[in-house]
């Protein structure tokens, strides 16, 4: 009498194991990359939500917040905060003037944490905002010497 032997030959499993491995690397770049443009949207929907925040404060005081420039402390932060905007507002803190208006109740801050979102005013009529995206595949790409990416930015 014959014994049949079933099971799957060393062949079958190595071919099996190769085709799961290529699966978990392609799904793993999508992942990645699917993760590095939801950063980005949120970046952006950030920096359109403190727009409108400024056009709020706009309407309060005729003119936007100041901004300082690098060296000091707060470089790149809005110096809108405190009676008479006389003091920097921290990215994740809340945003509001001393007696008179929140204008934001957390001022958002980067979602990975790796830049901050740079605040720069050129007078009181005009100011930027901008943050460094992961994807590169934003079109246009800009970029500047502080981003390793794409630079997003909104004006009024």
């Amino acid at each position: 009498m014959k014994k049949l032997v079933s099971g799957f030959t060393l062949i079958e499993l190595l071919v099996v194991v190769s085709v799961i491995g290529i699966l978990a690397a392609l799904i793993s770049a999508n992942f990645t990359s699917a993760q590095k443009r939801a950063r980005d949207a949120v970046r952006k929907s950030d920096l359109r939500n403190i727009k409108t925040a400024l056009t709020l404060y706009y309407n309060d005081f005729a003119r936007y917040p100041g901004s300082a420039t690098p060296p000091t402390a707060g470089a790149y932060r809005i110096w809108g905060c405190s009676l008479n905007g006389t003091s920097q507002c921290a990215w994740g803190a809340i945003w509001q003037v001393t007696g008179g208006n929140t204008y934001m109740s957390i001022l958002p801050k980067d979602p990975k944490g790796t830049f901050e979102y740079r605040y720069s005013s050129t007078g009181s009529e005009d100011y930027a905002i901008k943050a460094c995206l992961e994807n590169l595949g934003e079109a246009p790409c800009v970029t500047e010497a502080w981003c390793t990416g794409c630079v997003y930015t909104v004006a009024p």
